[in-house]
C-alpha cells in the first residue's frame, strides 16, 4: 500500500470492495498515524492478515506523538513486529528487506559522497549547525535525521543480507528523481524487485539487467505483480529515466 497520508478511507473502501483479504500487507511509509498504527489498521488485523511497514519522511510531521503513534512498541503491541526497516524478513516463501525514509542532503544526497556516515555523527555535526537555530530547533532536527534519514550505515548493514524484493519509501533511478544507490542496494542483495512509494507513481520498471521497479500511488493497493487492486489519490506523473523500460 502506498502512502497514505492518513487517507485511511482508501484503505477501508478497497478492503470492503475486495472479494477477499490480502494474505500479506506492507505499507510503504508517510502513513501521518494521528491514532497508534494498531487502530488504523484494525480492518487489515480482523481479517487476519499479517502487517509489515516501513517509515516515510512525512511519519513525524506532527511531532515525537505521531513518531510514536508508529514506532513506540508500547502503543502498537499487535504491528510493533512488523517494523521492516534494516531488516529483511519472510513472508510467503519471499525473502523481503525494507529500508525507510529519504535522503537528506544533511547526511546524504547522491550521487554526492555521504556527509555522514553514521549516527554517532550526528551530535557533533549538530554543534556546527550555526547560531541561527535554537537548542529546541537543533534537537528537533537531529531527531529527525536520526530516525527518518536514509543512512549510509543502514545501506551497508542490509548489503550484506539476502533478499528477493526490497522495499523502500524512495525511489530507485526508475523514477527520475530516485536514486542509482538504491539500485545498487537491491542488486548486492541480490534483490529483482524494489517496491517504493514517496513519489505517488504508480508504474512499473525494468532496467537493462533485468531488475524491476515497480511505485505505488498514494494510498493505492496493489499485487506485488503490479496490478492495482483499489486507486486512492490520483496519481503523479512519472518522470522517466533513460535506460529503463516502462509498462504502460
Amino acid at each position: 500500500m502506498g502512502d497514505i497520508h492518513r487517507h485511511w478511507h482508501h484503505v477501508e473502501a478497497g478492503l470492503q470492495a475486495q472479494p477477499r483479504t490480502p494474505r500479506h500487507v506492507i505499507l510503504l511509509g508517510d502513513m501521518e498515524c494521528t491514532a497508534p498504527l494498531d487502530h488504523h489498521v484494525a480492518p487489515i488485523l480482523a481479517a487476519g492478515a499479517s502487517l509489515h511497514w516501513i517509515f516515510g519522511n512525512h511519519d513525524a510531521d506532527g511531532g515525537p506523538n505521531m513518531w510514536a503513534n508508529l514506532a513506540d512498541p508500547s502503543r502498537n503491541p499487535l504491528t510493533a513486529e512488523g517494523a521492516l526497516h534494516g531488516r529483511v524478513i519472510e513472508v510467503a516463501g519471499l525473502r523481503i528487506a525494507g529500508l525507510g525514509g529519504t535522503f537528506h542532503t544533511r547526511v546524504w544526497n547522491p550521487p554526492q559522497k555521504p556527509r555522514l556516515t553514521s549516527r554517532d555523527q550526528l551530535q557533533a555535526d549538530m554543534a556546527t549547525i550555526g547560531p541561527g537555530w535554537s537548542p529546541d530547533a537543533t534537537a528537533a532536527l537531529a531527531r529527525n535525521l536520526a530516525t527518518l534519514a536514509i543512512w549510509p550505515e543502514d545501506i551497508d548493514r542490509l548489503a550484506t543480507k539476502r533478499a528477493d524484493i526490497l522495499v523502500t519509501h524512495e525511489a530507485p533511478s526508475s523514477h527520475r528523481s530516485g536514486a542509482h544507490v538504491l539500485d545498487d542496494l537491491a542488486r548486492a542483495m541480490g534483490a529483482t524487485l524494489v517496491v517504493h512509494g514517496h513519489h505517488h507513481t504508480t508504474y512499473r520498471a525494468t532496467a537493462p539487467d533485468g531488475l524491476q521497479a515497480q511505485g505505488v500511488a498514494a494510498a493505492w493497493g496493489t499485487t506485488l505483480a503490479g496490478t492495482p487492486i483499489w486507486p486512492g489519490d490520483k496519481p503523479r506523473l512519472l518522470p522517466r529515466t533513460e535506460g529503463w523500460l516502462y509498462q504502460d
